[in-house]
């Protein structure tokens, strides 16, 4: 029986660049969450944040065996460019859409889901944790 989940992940920075964040939850069909993490990553663009979020959010539902996942994030680039419905122009966002791209390979099936920030809330809450702490 496939394992299936979904992750929201969010990214930001105050200032861009400047101190940035990302946060991720990772939830099981159910609704229990089987991960969830916010980290300061140093000095970042907003789109890095977001990026790195997807990545690290990506890595634990590989590691815990996922294998359908909806990925749900307040980015629209970081969707579309999933998606492949955006070229990612940007040098340093090409190498972190190709490695996230690489995970979710990993995976049997992964989707990507645009919403607004307050469909967002836990995610968005440790990214501003994260960056309050750092």
């Amino acid at each position: 029986m496939a394992v299936r989940a979904r992750l929201s992940t969010d990214g930001g920075s105050r200032g861009n660049p400047g101190p940035a964040a990302y946060g991720y939850v990772l939830e099981s069909e159910d609704g229990h969450v089987l991960d969830a993490r916010g980290e300061a990553i140093g000095t970042a663009t907003n789109n890095v944040a977001e990026y790195r979020g997807l990545i690290a959010g990506l890595e634990s539902a590989v590691q815990r065996g996922v294998d359908e996942l909806e990925v749900v994030s307040d980015s629209e680039l970081l969707v579309k460019q999933m998606r492949g419905e955006y070229k990612v122009k940007n040098e340093t966002l090409r190498t972190l859409q190709s490695e996230a791209a690489e995970l979710a390979a990993g995976l049997e099936r992964v989707t990507y889901t645009a919403v607004r920030r307050a469909h967002n809330e836990l995610a968005d809450r440790l990214v501003n944790e994260a960056l309050d702490a750092a």
